[in-house]
Parts: C-alpha cells; structure tokens; sequence
C-alpha cells in the first residue's frame, strides 16, 4: 500500500504483516508516507488495521532499522584551518540535518553547528570533538552516518585519538594550498596507529596558488601512502567549476543555491586526453593491489572496465589499508562535497568490516573477538565524556556487542559497580534526541551515567575490557590560584576538566600548596583557564609564569652498594642492596619511568622482597637530584644484596633502594632534558628574512626552507619549548597578522651547561 501525500519529506515507513504467516517467506507490505503529521499518521494506521486485520503494524524513523552494512561510523581530521569544520557543515546542509549553512568564527552571528562553544566560534577553531548523525543515499542504499568533528591543533590531539580509537573509518583533508603538514603526519600516524582505513581529500581548490597533485606527491613521499587521484579539478583556483569523474569518465558540476544541483555530463574536451592518463594510472595501481580486479583488467580495455568492478576494487584495496582514493573540492565553495559523501558510503567500511578485539578481564593476555551481533552479550566502549548543559554528564559511547535498551542496568568493569541507562540520546552537536534502543555497530551517549573516559561496559554476562587509547604525556604546566569565593567553583572545574581530558593533569605542590595544572601546550592550558572564567564565573582566577616539564637522565655507566641499617630497640630495619644504573637510548626505552631488571641468582634476597626494591626505585626516580623532575632513558639492574632473618621487611629494602638513588645519582654524571618542539611556520615569502631571524633568535635549528605555492614559505625547525611562549604575538606582529605557526613535541634533548646550571639554581632557591 502506497499512502500518497504532496509534501516532500519523508516522515515514517509503515510494516504490516500478517500474523498468519510469520512463519513462511512472507515479503512485508511497506508504506512509504510523506509528510504526514503523527495524529493524521496513527489515524490512517487504525484504518490500515482494519483492512488488515489481523496485522501487526510497527513505526519507525529510517534511521532505526538500517541495516548494519550501511552504517558508516567515521571521522574529518586534518592539520588545522583545512576546513573541517566547514566540510562537516556543508554534510550536515546536503544530508538535511540542518536548513542553513553558517561559517566558522560565527561572522553572521550564528557560527558553524559544530562549533557549539562559545570559545570556538569566537578563536574560529575547533576545541572540542563534536559528534551529529545524517543519512544519505548512494546507488539505491540508504546509509546512516555517525559523524566526528576533530580539532586540528595539536594541542587538542586527544580528541582526534580517542576518536579514532572507535570509529571505522576516516576522512583525511589536505589544504589544496599548505598540503601535508605537521598536524597530517601527526594525523597519520594515528590513524595507522588505530588501523582506520581513510580517504582523502583535498580542499580549498579555489584559493590561489593551490596544486591537488602537488599535495599528491607529499602524501606519497612524507606519508608513506599508495594514493591515486580518482578525481580531476575542472579549472583551477577562481575558476574552478567541478571535478571529472574517473572511475566514471563523467563531469560532475556543483549548480544552483549553495550547491544543491549536482549535474552530470561528459568531460570537457581539452581534459580528456588528462582525464584517460590519470584514469589509465588508477586501473594500474588497482590491477598491482587487488588480484581480483587484476583478473578484470586484462579480459577488457581500459574504456570498457565496468565501473562497478573499479568501486569494488577501491573499497577492497582501501579496507586493506593498501590504497587511499583521492578526491578533490572547495567546501567553503560548496564544490565536491556530494561526491565525497558518495565515496564514504561507497568504501569506507561498515562495522561489519572491522574486527574488533576486547581482552579477558581476568587474564589480558588472552584476546577475545567482539562480534556485530545485537543478540549476544552487550559490551560498549565509553570514549569521551562531555558536562552538557540540559542533560548532565554526557557519555559517548561505541556499541561493539550486543544492543543496549534504555533503562537496562549495565556493568563499570573499571569499578565493577553496576548502573543504570535511564536516558540514551544522539548527539547533534550540542543537541541531544533520545532514543530508546541502540544495537552493535552503532554510536550514541549515556545521559547522567557518572564514569571516567576510557571505561568499558557489560550488562555483566562477559568479563570483557577494550584495550584503551594512547595519552602522550603533558609538555607545559601553569600554576593557578581562585579567590575563597570562587575555591568551591575552581576544584569543580579542575575535577570535571581532568574527567574530561586525559592530557590535562592537576597537581597539588605539597610544600607550598600551589595548584600546579599541566598539558599539551600554550593554548591548551590558556582555553581550561578561560573556560574556568566563562563557564564556572571564577572571575578571581590567577595564573603564574608557564612553566616547561623538564626530564633529567644519566649519561654513565656508575655501581651501587648500599646498606640500609636502623636499630631503634625491638625490632630493626636492615636490607642491602648491589647492582648498577646504566642509561638506555631513547628507542629502547619504556614508555614511562625507567626499566628495572633483576639479576639475582642466588637466595641472597628472597623473592618477595624483590617488588618492594623495585618500587623503592620507582618512587625515588620520580623526582631526580638535580631539579626534581622525572627521570627517563635509565635502567637499573640489582644484582646482589642481603637480608636479615629479622629485620628485614618490605619496607628496609624499600628505603635501601631509595638511598642507592641517592649516593649513587650524581656519579651517573645526570643531566636536565628540556622538550624540543617541531615547528612549522607559513608567511607571505617578503616576511622570510624577519621570520628567520625570529627563529634564530630562539635557538631554533632550521630543518628546511620550502616554497609551498605563489608567494608562500614554509619554514620547519626544531626549538626548545622554553623559548616558544609568547611567539604567536611575535609572529603576527613581524608578518602584518599573516603568519601562522604550529608545533608539537618532538623529543627530549640535553640542555645548555648554562641553562641547565640556572634551572638548577632556580630550584635551590625556591627550596630554601
């Protein structure tokens, strides 16, 4: 039964069958209503009933009953100013999720649909991963897209992490100008970290000086990608019209009000003899990486390949990870930007693509694989949690296993304490839609569920736990101070902060009770501070100098004999300790702290007290002798000791370990590491010589010097973090506003003698 109405829009799907035959293979009769109001809606399903009587009769939107291959859960990353932002607008525009289009820094009062935070549409950046759904439809298919917003800065990192740590694939933008830039790599290098299969697009094709192939050569050479233009700009920068087809061998022109027209036609003349070169490329590349197009490519000629065998290629090749198809737009121009939605659904994996691996609650070593079955027992990873306005803390989380129902009662398997899903919403930006079911495969968020980022649920059957995501470690700290009247607000701000972001780190200074905050650098740390002002009204808030996370480490190879020996009537404390510190290279190093090694052989020492050494190590390393900073690159070996049938304990070896640091420290010669940051500065090139300078003039080691396009320059260096606080102020003021500049860590390094010699004399006398 088809319920004909004049309206446009697509309200609801109607299913009636018949109970009579639920057993055999009877096809449904669907009802496509348009535009119908839900009373007139329910009015016509009572009449429905009767003709059909006996029937069951069930409602839904589309986007409940999509079939999990069509589920597209992917991110926009890319360095920053790349037009993510404005990418993800124009999506929500052409999908219907919104009925205006507004730019970013909210020029016309309003702002992107993003950019809900009051900061951002002001800073005209992205501080916070925002997260929307849409649906759109490609060859006949409708698919339902979980969308993730990222920041570009790299000061915001962990949100492009923890988002591609559950989505199950990526859009990487390049600027059709700037290209490959810091940020990409670091983009990069988390994407491949997490195996998230990605295309690519180039955006800003309308800005002067831009080159869609000159950034293809950068992602092969500095990304190490295979990638292939699918696509060819029809014009360039002012004029640039459209984009010619490929796989197709169409022209595809963006018309009318905003975009909306999408018209096809042949390739221009004077392009087709580029257009069948490029085209004659892909069919290569594809033909070397699937065997199974392979096959196809040699029974037919070049024009006759079918175009659905070239799909299936590039969407096998890019699940492989071996292949990244190319695309090429404006977004800002509205240009494009259905072609790439098209893609996304076309080859970026469903959820039934990816194999998801949870680990044994009780034994991590063994690897257990989750399956997108809404029938099995539920198991969610919660990867971000947000404090939003109307509905308390917010839990966004990724369904792996199982279905979850609202008001079902789930496990904590980090607290192993059992909660309840009273709400669960969709998130459209700042907006939330409740909905009542979600099932493997899908993206939504908990409303009012108190828990920590990174925190696995189960509806308790299976003692399962998602392996978590990489934290780097913080960069930058600032001490911060409130007024008595605002301490109430202050300590809520720093506790729903922490909750929130990983990398924002707060420490209490025992001795002199000062509130020590840290992060990834300047702008991190300024937004926490400003958003502490706006958002918790602590008007009386006080920061100190920035201040740099120093390392210290030793240079040589220096023993350790060391008897720790107290009587004090009673019972004694005795334990000795023999072995060596040795400093390790950087590659070998662990992650954190430094690498304890236990060479004992005989029964010197008994075994049990062993931990307690190595935690006696731990803690003294914590704070090394020469300006209390943490300790990296070392390694320590216990080869020998001693113990007394009596006095020995935990605690006596415990504190000989912490007196071998201690007597044995300043003979492994230690130095002081500092930070080294890799910098990347673009400017109009009549700013080169200035811009120089001012890299100079902060012990910068200029790596390259790069034309990127026109009158552009590309400086990358490498600089101590200590010397960048306050650069952006310098770099506007000696380019006119019109340079820019990014950073991120890059590694530790040894200081200056005199540096390092006044660090240490600074900290002697805050001491005394």
């Amino acid at each position: 039964l088809w319920v004909r109405k004049p309206a446009p829009l697509a309200g609801f799907w109607i299913m009636a069958v018949s109970t009579a035959r639920l057993s055999s293979a009877f096809r449904p009769t669907v009802a496509l209503c348009r535009g119908l109001g839900r009373q007139q809606l329910f009015q016509d399903l009572s009449k429905l009933s009767r003709f059909a009587s006996p029937c069951a009769v069930a409602v839904r939107s589309f986007s409940d009953n999509l079939e999990l291959a069509n589920i597209r859960n992917f991110g926009i990353s890319a360095h920053i100013d790349s037009g993510k932002t404005t990418l993800t607008e124009r999506v929500l525009f052409y999908t219907g999720r919104i009925k205006e289009i507004h730019e970013v820094r909210g020029k016309d009062g309003v702002g992107a649909k993003m950019d809900s935070m009051e900061l951002e549409r002001e800073k005209g950046i992205t501080i916070a991963s925002a997260a929307t759904f849409c649906s759109w439809k490609t060859d006949g298919n409708e698919h339902h897209m979980n969308l993730i917003d990222t920041p570009g800065h790299v000061d915001f990192t962990i949100e492009v992490e923890r988002a591609l740590r559950v989505l199950d694939g990526a859009v990487m933008i390049c600027c059709g100008v700037g290209g490959v830039q810091s940020q990409t790599v670091t983009v990069d290098r988390q994407m491949k970290r997490y195996e998230v299969p990605r295309i690519i697009f180039i955006n800003k094709l309308d800005r002067y000086g831009s080159d869609p192939f000159h950034v293809l050569g950068q992602v092969r050479s500095k990304l190490g990608l295979t990638a292939n233009a699918i696509q060819l700009p029809i014009g360039e920068e002012d004029n640039f019209t459209g984009v010619c087809d490929l796989v197709t061998n169409k022209a595809h022109y963006f018309e009318g009000q905003n975009g909306m027209t999408r018209r096809v036609d042949e390739i221009p003349e004077k392009m087709k003899e580029k257009a069948k070169e490029l085209r004659a490329e892909l069919l290569e590349t594809l033909a070397d990486l699937d065997d199974e197009f392979a096959e196809i490519f040699l029974e037919h000629d070049e024009s006759e390949v079918p175009v659905q065998a070239i799909h299936d290629a590039i969407r096998r090749t890019t699940l492989a990870r071996t292949f990244c198809p190319m695309l090429m737009g404006s977004a800002y121009k509205n240009k494009g930007v259905q072609d790439l939605l098209d893609a996304v659904c076309r080859y970026l994996p469903s959820p039934l693509d990816r194999v998801n691996k949870a680990m044994n609650a009780d034994d991590e070593s063994e690897q257990i694989i989750l399956e997108n079955d809404p029938s099995k027992p539920f198991v969610g990873y919660a990867f971000k949690i947000q404090d939003h306005a109307q509905a308390g803390q917010v839990t966004y989380m990724r369904i792996y296993q199982g279905s979850l129902n609202k008001g079902a009662p789930i496990v904590n398997m980090m607290t192993e304490k059992k909660v309840s899903a009273k709400r669960m919403v969709r998130m459209h930006s700042n907006e939330v839609k409740d909905v009542n079911t979600a099932s493997a495969g899908d993206i939504v968020a908990l409303a009012g569920v108190e828990c920590d980022s990174g925190v696995t649920f189960t509806d308790g059957k299976s003692r399962v736990t998602c392996s978590s995501m990489f934290v780097p470690d913080a960069v930058m700290s600032l001490s911060v101070s409130a007024g008595r009247e605002d301490q109430a607000r202050f300590q809520k701000a720093l506790r729903r902060f922490q909750r929130e972001d990983p990398t924002f780190r707060v420490e209490t200074k025992q001795d002199t009770n000062e509130t020590i905050i840290s992060g990834m650098g300047e702008l991190h740390l300024d937004i926490y501070c400003e958003r502490m002002r706006r958002e918790y009204k602590c008007e009386s808030l006080v920061t100190g100098e920035p201040k740099v996370n120093y390392r210290e480490t030793i240079t040589v190879k220096a023993p350790f004999d060391y008897t720790h020996k107290r009587q004090s009537g009673g019972r004694g404390q005795y334990g000795k300790v023999i072995g060596y510190f040795e400093p390790v290279p950087p590659e070998q190093a662990p992650e954190e702290g430094i690498q304890f090694v236990s060479k004992l052989s005989g029964n010197e020492i008994p075994p049990n007290y062993v931990p307690s050494i190595e935690k006696g190590f731990r803690t003294a390393t914590e704070k090394g002798l020469l300006a209390g900073n943490p300790c990296i690159n070392m390694r320590v070996v216990l080869e020998d000791g001693q113990a007394h049938e009596v006095d020995s304990s935990a605690e006596s070896f415990q504190a000989a370990a912490l007196g071998a640091f201690e007597t044995a420290y300043k003979d492994c010669a230690p130095v002081i590491l500092e930070p080294i940051m890799a910098v990347s500065v673009t400017f109009p090139a009549e700013f080169q010589s200035a811009c120089l300078q001012t890299m100079n003039g902060r012990e910068g080691a200029i790596s390259s010097t790069t034309p990127v396009s026109g009158d552009t320059t590309l400086v990358e260096a490498t600089v101590p973090l200590r010397r960048m606080f306050g650069y952006s102020s310098e770099l506007r003021s000696v380019t006119q506003g019109q340079g820019e500049f990014s950073m991120e860590f890059s590694h530790y390094e040894p200081m200056p003698q005199g540096k390092q010699d006044e660090l240490i004399a600074e900290q002697r006398k805050k001491k005394d």
